[in-house]
């Protein structure tokens, strides 16, 4: 069965979050590359088109192009970004350089009656990442909103069906992007026939044939996407499953024996494998963020292969975000390499299975809920696959892995304490490549810095800093102070992603 939508890709980090979008509004959709047929689309039958944004300008070099037929099938398309400035160049319009580049939250105005824009307010909130513009529309489009330094921001040829906006209504801060997405489904006259019931047996039943018979090794990390993936490979095998939990000295304090408490009740037999003398030893002189991932997941592969021996498949709990940010797609740029994705060796010597490949962090949560995970792990914060190594700023060492553990335990004390810790998507410490001086017992000190990273969002592709309160994070800093002879500052990171990342390697 076909999806109803589908999503073609420019390699935009937010291609598969336009497709998520359309899931949250029960219908189904798929994301293909910008090199699909009209021939292809027209056999796929779907209701409606979405034509993602991406990095590239269209009159650069090798930039990516589509099947213009795709735009005579009758069937609605909706181009965003990069999208909607390449609809508009093979329809007629120009597009041009902007004289001002648009980054982070603009206004958007209606300025005609529009379908698309149907029951948004005559002003709002839209986010905005883009440098060139629509400067003329072809014959039959007309404009049907700006911003500032945009007048064709929307634009739409009614006869078409045919809708264009500049802006991204799939991020979260375009506060009517569901109401745009809305507008789009009803105009493609889609029905209602997705919902995450059923994602779970169809996990299961696709690992089951992946597997077909083979065993199979999981890593788990103490994090819920690990965690879920090995209740779905238990749950089609048995008998098949080694999971491994390995203490690579990087890890949050207590986290191999909450682990296997954990997994107990479900089933799981978890083997601990102390390797934290191989990972320091690893690790040494390596101050690249690139590289320290890298080092880690080839560390990873040899544990696995030492401890799982028989194992022909690699179970990993890899999520979207993961995939996206690793360049994930034909187009996309790489942020930095997921261990699990990009930090692997090429020769891994196992087939790799990621039943969780199309999921976000909050899809995955309901699924674990669905499984009957425990609560507790469910709702801890995300962990990155290398553990606090990617916290630690510059050379990962077992002094400095014990110092950005203590003050991230302590970060996530005070959390709990003071009922935050569910409000805030991901908070952790992080031991920044610095001393600074400072005054403590009268006498002048010179030592370590932490920064406190504290973010809010849906999907983990876009996040806020968290507005907590003063008096919190005077808590947090004068514990860490006081109780951590190492340190004498602690910072917090007030920026957004974008233009950060949410770790900070």
């Amino acid at each position: 069965m076909h999806a109803q939508i589908l999503v073609i890709d420019f390699g935009s980090q937010f291609a598969h979050l336009i497709s998520r979008r359309v899931r949250d509004l029960a219908v189904s959709a798929d994301v293909v590359p910008s090199t699909i047929a009209a021939d292809e689309v027209a056999t796929r039958k779907p209701r409606g088109i979405i034509l993602s944004g991406g990095p590239a300008s269209i009159y650069e070099e090798g930039a990516p192009g589509m099947d213009e037929n795709i735009l005579d099938l009758g069937i609605p398309v909706l181009g965003l970004c990069y999208g909607h400035q390449l609809m508009a160049h093979l329809t007629g319009g120009s597009v041009r350089a902007g004289d001002k580049r648009e980054y982070g939250l603009a206004t958007l105005r209606k300025t005609k009656d529009s379908q698309l824009l149907k029951g948004i307010g005559e002003q709002e909130q839209v986010w905005m990442n883009h440098g060139d513009i629509v400067g003329q529309l072809g014959q039959g489009f007309v404009a049907t909103g700006a911003t500032q330094n945009c007048g064709n921001a929307c634009y739409e040829h009614q006869g078409r069906n045919l809708y264009g906006c500049q802006f991204h209504p799939e991020v979260t801060h375009t506060l009517c992007g569901s109401m745009i997405f809305s507008n789009f489904l009803r105009i493609c006259k889609t029905e209602q026939d997705f919902g995450m019931k059923n994602i779970a047996e169809q996990a299961i039943a696709e690992l089951a044939g992946k597997l077909n018979g083979r065993k199979a090794v999981i890593g788990l990390s103490g994090g819920v996407d690990s965690m879920t993936a090995a209740v779905l490979a238990a749950k089609a095998a048995p008998e098949q499953i080694t999971a491994i939990f390995v203490d690579t000295g990087f890890m949050r304090e207590g986290e191999a024996q909450e682990v296997r408490d954990a997994m107990a009740p479900l089933g799981l037999d978890v083997h601990i494998v102390d390797a934290r003398t191989r990972f320091y030893q690893g690790l040494k002189g390596i101050i690249d963020p690139e590289e320290k991932r890298k080092a880690i997941g080839r560390m990873f592969i040899e544990v696995f292969r030492e401890h799982a021996k028989g194992a022909r498949v690699l179970i990993q709990g890899t999520i979207y975000p993961d995939r996206i940010e690793s360049g994930g797609s034909a187009h996309a740029s790489k942020i930095k390499s997921h261990h699990n994705v990009g930090g692997l060796p090429e020769n891994v010597g196992m087939d790799i299975v990621e039943p969780l490949r199309e999921l976000y962090k909050d899809e995955v949560r309901r699924l674990a809920l669905q499984l009957g995970c425990p609560d507790e792990l469910v709702w801890r914060h995300p962990f990155p696959g290398p553990g606090l190594a990617v916290r630690i700023l510059g050379e990962a060492t077992e002094e400095r892995a014990a110092i950005v553990a203590r003050a991230n335990a302590i970060l996530e004390e005070e959390m709990h304490g003071a009922d935050l810790y569910k409000d805030i998507w991901q908070g952790f410490c992080v031991l920044l490549p610095i001393s600074s001086v400072g005054v403590q017992g009268d006498a002048r000190s010179y030592k370590q810095v932490i920064g406190i990273r504290l973010v809010k969002s849906t999907d983990a592709m876009t996040a806020e800093f968290a507005k907590v309160p003063w008096d919190f994070l005077e808590q947090v800093s004068t514990r860490i102070t006081n109780e951590m002879t190492q340190v004498n500052r602690v910072v917090y990171d007030i920026t957004h992603k974008p233009p950060a990342t949410i770790e900070w390697e």
